[in-house]
């Protein structure tokens, strides 16, 4: 196992079959070796920097219904709220003052926010914040939409693939959306020069170790500049409210693989880690991770924007979530950086040779 590890250390891919072997037959003792691996390249790469992106979940109305998510369409009981743009740049005031220098918009697919507003949203943020990167998590729209956006200001935008098998697509989302959509909305926004970041949930129901190598496949193909996984975690408004959670520790593994894959990937130790796990994030970064994504949305609204259950940091402050993230950081020898913290492309020398870092 530790010559596969080792052979995705110098290529950074593997053939989708040894994946799943990596995957299904990975021991405790493999796993510690993996998780070395992609600390070394991490640190190579970022030494002991974290960046943070300053999250303000701006809508949790959504036009689709995802049998995953909290705020799909038919849950009836979701509390549904709207951030004005007063209320965002409120936000990105407060984040700009605690030394955020990114915002993460992100909502459901919300048919009320048009195409003008989120351009506006982006305009207003560049005007007063002119250093600071804006990365949109909206959802699937049109090649115009996203051009749009990006001439507004938008520089990253964040699109989970969720998975990249086809039936196991089908079993997640209605007939609406499809997965070749998704993907070609990923490609387009490669194509007109966004940061762009993909990724899948872990554990998601009817997933198998297959599925989970055709979604590093996948990766590999897209060489996006981020790339979001977290545990599958059920929401109890959902068609999937009895399934089990997904796996921690398969979530990490796979964080360590991604970094490997990605030597210079950003690659948050998300929330839905956190939530699963009191150590979570800080094991993540230990992992390979080198992002984090404290909250900016007003208190008055987190708890409402709940895609899963148990969802932490619902009740702190802005500065109450940087300070503790801080601290977590700070534990596992790791400190949080006041920069944009931009994916920056490096050349590898010729195949056989080492890779070199050239940022």
């Amino acid at each position: 196992m530790k010559e596969l590890i080792d052979s995705l250390k110098r290529n950074r891919n593997l053939s989708p079959e040894e994946f799943a072997i990596l995957i299904k037959e990975m021991t405790e003792e493999d796993a510690l070796y993996l998780k070395e691996q992609a600390f070394e390249v991490k640190q190579q790469f970022y030494g002991n920097k974290v960046f943070t992106r300053g999250l303000i979940e701006f809508t949790n109305y959504c036009k689709n219904d995802c049998y995953y998510c909290g705020i799909r369409k038919s849950n009836l009981n979701a509390e549904r709220y709207r951030l004005s743009l007063e209320d965002i740049m409120s936000c990105c005031e407060e984040g700009y003052r605690l030394g955020f220098r990114t915002y993460v918009l992100q909502g459901g697919e919300d048919l009320r926010f048009s195409d003008d507003d989120i351009v506006k949203i982006c305009q207003s943020i560049k005007e007063k914040f002119p250093d600071c990167a804006i990365t949109l998590s909206i959802g699937e729209k049109s090649y115009e939409s996203y051009k749009r956006f990006k001439e507004a200001g938008a520089d990253r935008y964040l699109l989970r693939h969720e998975t990249a098998d086809e039936e196991h697509y089908k079993s997640l989302h209605p007939e609406s959306l499809s997965l070749s959509a998704r993907k070609q909305c990923l490609y387009n926004l490669k194509e007109l020069g966004y940061q762009v970041g993909t990724g899948f949930m872990v554990g998601s129901p009817f997933q198998t170790a297959e599925c989970i190598a055709k979604d590093l496949a996948f990766i590999k193909e897209l060489e996006p500049a981020m790339v979001g996984i977290g545990p599958f975690l059920p929401h109890h408004d959902t068609p999937f409210k009895d399934y089990s959670k997904g796996s921690y520790e398969l979530t990490l593994k796979l964080i360590a693989i991604i970094r490997l894959m990605i030597p210079n990937g950003l690659i948050p130790a998300t929330t839905a880690l956190g939530t699963i796990h009191p150590k979570g994030r800080e094991e993540g970064i230990s992992w390979g991770a080198n992002v984090v994504m404290p909250n900016l949305s007003p208190v008055r609204v987190r708890k409402q924007y709940e895609l899963y259950d148990n969802k932490i940091c619902t009740g702190d402050e802005a500065a109450e979530c940087r300070a503790c993230l801080q601290r977590r950081m700070l534990s596992v020898g790791h400190e949080i950086v006041t920069a944009r913290g931009d994916f920056i492309p490096y050349i590898f020398e010729a195949e056989g040779k080492d890779n070199v870092c050239t940022m």
